[in-house]
């Protein structure tokens, strides 16, 4: 066995629990102790100040300056009472993660000693060097300046004697350089157009909240096996490596016993967790092996995904003390279940009603099948933009799968509510509906309370499901900032729903009844989105085909996925909504392009460097261990003799030979794909032709890398098989 792995996998067989202390009895006791929250806020700050942020996070205020002075005060009292030195504004750059630089909270006081100190101004905005970070043109590398501004709808928090002050990031321009930016903006887009919505059903709506609750799938790898894979380091995927003869075929993982290692990290990460004020709920084990989820609570949905963003930084720290290594990529292993980070989102009012949920009365039912359809609408609508919001390198392994939704979207509503608009399409509603059609149908609507109780059963096919009282966006991949497709999202439902009061409007003014107008407007609507309704298997090949039929778009190429972001219609939904300008949905999607192309880049020049200098070296040692058992055999035994025993060592011998052979040829072969790609300077191209001619060599090399595992000696083999890096010991 070669050393390194053998001393990778002696490490594991040395592990053991590390036991998570525990200060308090119940998680109450400690949750959010790290977060200034409200009490905190109430005790630390004036009540004039208290009010200035209650009222930027509930109504939408700007806090002056000098506020924002008081709050600062409060909040500098807060953190250095509980063990903070320094601050920082912590955000979300166009990369996978997020940001921080910190500064220490002291300044020259009297006699050349130092003082705590911390002004609005700080808390406020800062000015980070902004060269680095990836505008996608917007900003040139030497136009460093770049902004901060605090976000007081996220209360701060401290991390590891920091204190975090979430904060959007934009350019000296005024452009948004993060994800935080347009999610606000899209929030601030369906509030407006949900709340015009809802008044049409209660009058008393002032504010409707989109809300998010993340599911986050994970896999564990143990820390000495995850640095004895290269590939593993530097991509965070496994670019070679033959199935495990067991891995999740029994399904004997799913929901089993928790590993006691992975159970002792589960309950440290909680821990820590709670403290930040993130609701966790759930966990357990995933479908494959050494794959594991956690879930919270729904929350408003910026702070739903700060915390989501802040827990996976918390994962990888925590999985760090003891002895794991956190996988976030969509599919890290071939053959088994890749990981997702399932979107759930609804609306809610504030008086107190979920707008996906079903009511008590037909009113409030008829608003509850309004939201559903428009919904609908919004994605048949935006199918390609929903597609490019969840799109990557790393996801497009995962999607279309069997444990992931295909890159065609479609709506599962499940029977009774599909039932439900069918009964609506079919009833006479574009004209006068006589007191007893109005009865009948009004009847009808109320009884979904009733048909859809434990009828909420989803399809794991759909990529946009609705599930009982919201809708699933499973396509979302488990790396990814949620950001990314709420903005989609919300932009499409706000933008139907204005299009859907225009429509209303229209024909209330033109005499027709409220109620009636709702009706036929929805009906319209219903038949409208037909196409992409769709309850069954969304893996078979059969529904492909139908799909097509439909009309509904199928674009498995990530760079023609993400190229539908610059088509007009979208960059008038963007436009429209004062979500994203132009000039921004440019530049951020100019940075998908070149993160697709890099990430490829990286996967090829790191399997071309384990192939040449590890793999075939290893198979050419062994391939010269048989010829010289074939030399030997041939001194021992008689010409006969010799040719039937050598017969299977000299084709193990050829095939090993054809395999080295055909590895060095790709690699070479790709390199030079690289060559002519790198070359090119439009990113779009660029980003193309890595897709053509760059990526296929990945699996094209695995392949005969996968072969040669299963013929090489076990002891001389270089890297951790699956059979070893799936199970946790």
């Amino acid at each position: 066995m070669a050393e390194f792995r053998f001393k990778a996998l002696q490490k594991v067989i040395e592990r053991h629990p590390v036991p998570v202390k525990r200060d308090h009895n119940l998680i109450s006791d400690f949750y959010g102790i790290n977060v200034f929250d409200r009490p905190k806020m109430k005790k630390y700050l004036s009540k004039e100040a208290y009010k200035a942020v209650c009222d930027a996070v509930d109504l939408g205020r700007a806090v002056d300056r000098k506020m924002a002075d008081q709050v600062a005060q409060g909040m500098k009292a807060w953190a250095t009472e509980n063990g903070a030195t320094h601050y920082t504004h912590w955000f979300h750059p166009l990369t996978d993660g997020t940001a921080e630089k910190h500064d220490a909270f002291i300044v020259h006081g009297e006699e050349n000693g130092v003082v705590e100190a911390f002004s609005g101004k700080l808390l406020a905005q800062q000015e980070p060097d902004a060269s680095s970070f990836p505008s996608g043109g917007i900003r040139q590398t030497f136009e460093a300046r770049g902004y901060t501004a605090w976000d007081a709808s996220s209360p701060a928090f401290i991390v590891d004697g920091t204190l975090c002050i979430p904060t959007v990031f934009i350019s000296y321009t005024g452009e948004a350089l993060d994800y935080k930016t347009p999610l606000l903006k899209s929030i601030q887009a369906v509030d407006k157009a949900a709340t015009a919505v809802c008044l049409y059903f209660d009058k008393n709506v002032t504010k409707v909240t989109a809300n998010l609750g993340w599911e986050q799938e994970y896999f564990l790898i143990d820390e000495a096996l995850f640095s004895a894979r290269p590939d593993l380091v530097l991509t965070g995927r496994t670019l070679m490596g033959h199935a495990s003869s067991k891995d999740q075929q029994l399904d004997d993982h799913y929901f089993s016993s928790i590993p006691t290692r992975v159970y002792r990290y589960m309950e440290d990460l909680e821990n820590e967790a709670y403290k930040l004020g993130i609701p966790l709920k759930t966990r357990h084990n995933e479908v494959a092996p050494n794959q594991f989820e956690a879930a919270p609570i729904f929350e408003e949905a910026n702070l739903a995904n700060d915390h989501n963003q802040l827990l996976m930084d918390i994962m990888k720290k925590v999985a760090r003390r003891h002895y794991f290594r956190v996988l976030f990529h969509e599919k890290p292993f071939a053959g088994i279940n890749g990981s997702g980070k399932h979107n759930n989102w609804s609306l809610s009012t504030d008086t107190g009603v979920n707008l996906y949920s079903p009511g008590k009365n037909p009113k409030s039912n008829l608003q509850f099948l309004t939201f559903v359809v428009n919904a609908m609408k919004a994605v048949y609508d935006n199918q390609d933009l929903m597609r490019a919001s969840i799109i990557s390198d790393s996801n497009s392994h995962r999607l279309g799968a069997n444990e992931a939704p295909p890159s065609i979207l479609s709506v599962f509503l499940g029977t009774e509510v599909s039932k439900m608009l069918d009964l609506m399409e079919e009833a006479v509603v574009d004209r006068k509906m006589t007191p007893d059609e109005k009865t009948a149908l009004k009847l009808n609507i109320g009884r979904i309370p009733e048909i859809i109780l434990d009828n909420t059963d989803r399809n794991r096919t759909s990529p946009f499901a609705f599930t009982g009282n919201r809708f699933e966006f499973r396509a979302a991949g488990s790396s990814a900032n949620c950001a990314s497709s709420l903005i989609a999202l919300n932009t499409a439902v706000a933008a139907q729903l204005d299009q859907f009061k225009i429509d209303v409007d229209k024909l209330i003014e033109s005499g027709v009844k409220k109620d009636e107008a709702i009706f036929q407007i929805l009906k319209k609507l219903i038949i409208n989105t037909k196409p992409i309704r769709f309850d069954g298997d969304g893996y078979s090949n059969d529904w492909v085909v139908e799909a097509q039929k439909r009309g509904l778009s199928n674009i498995n190429s990530v760079p023609e996925a993400l190229e539908r972001y610059l088509t007009e219609p979208v960059k008038k939904l963007f436009a429209s909504q004062q979500v994203l300008t132009e000039t921004e949905l440019e530049g951020r999607t100019e940075v998908e392009f070149e993160k697709f192309t890099m990430k490829v880049q990286i996967e090829a020049r790191v399997l071309g460097d384990l192939a040449i200098n590890h793999i075939v070296p290893t198979a050419v040692q062994y391939q010269t261990t048989l010829l010289t058992n074939v030399r030997n055999l041939k001194e021992v035994f008689s010409e006969e003799e010799f040719e039937e025993l050598a017969h299977a060592r000299k084709e193990l011998i050829r095939e090993i030979g054809g395999h080295i052979s055909a590895i060095k040829a790709k690699v070479r072969e790709m390199i030079e794909a690289r060559k002519v790609a790198n070359v090119i300077e439009d990113s779009i191209e660029k980003a193309k032709v890595y897709d053509r001619t760059v990526r296929p060599y990945l699996n094209d090399i695995r392949y005969h890398i996968d072969k040669l595992e299963l013929i090489v000696d076990n002891e001389l083999w270089p890297l951790p098989k699956y059979r070893e890096l799936l199970f946790v010991r």
